[in-house]
């Protein structure tokens, strides 16, 4: 896909992709203080969108023919609504892209998606101190819910649970 100077593209991310997709995954990491994934999981990175049968699908943003950022999304489905939701696990701008329309473009593509696909609502979570983020998502309508909780549980707690036989 072409894109003329100060254009926005924003499309899936291919397999051919991937070593790009990767590199901007270790931005984040970068940007949030968070160790980069091991070889391991950059392994499972390209298996679970890339492969045969993805887990998640990635995005590319585009600016100027030069990718900036990236989005992950999934389905859940919603019990009540009875509709799928899409979910939104990263969206990502380079610091040095923002403010240029590449994160609202993405956001927007994701919106789109999330309604051709039938979807009954989106959902992402966002960390308390990235008020850069939670600006830009008040901006664009969304409310942050005060109602629910997110819990985690890691895999070497699963895996003690399990092994306890709680």
């Amino acid at each position: 896909m072409s894109a003329s100077p100060g254009s926005i593209v924003v499309r899936p991310a291919s397999r051919d992709d991937a070593e790009l997709f990767l590199r901007l995954v270790d931005a984040l990491a970068d940007y949030e203080k968070l160790d980069r994934p091991t070889t391991e999981a950059r392994g499972r990175l390209v298996r679970d969108g890339f492969g045969e049968r993805p887990i998640f699908h990635p995005y590319l943003v585009e600016l100027e023919a030069k990718a900036v950022g990236y989005a992950i999304t999934f389905f859940t489905y919603s019990s009540f609504l009875a509709l799928p939701t899409l979910y939104l696990e990263d969206l990502f701008i380079l610091p040095e892209a923002r403010g240029k329309g590449a994160g609202k473009a993405l956001f927007r593509h994701l919106v789109a998606e999330a309604v051709e696909r039938g979807c009954g609502r989106m959902e992402w979570v966002v960390l308390d101190w990235n008020q850069l983020a939670i600006d830009f998502y008040e901006r664009l309508g969304a409310r942050r819910l005060n109602e629910w909780y997110t819990y985690r549980l890691t895999r070497e707690q699963m895996e003690g649970m399990l092994s306890e036989g709680a």
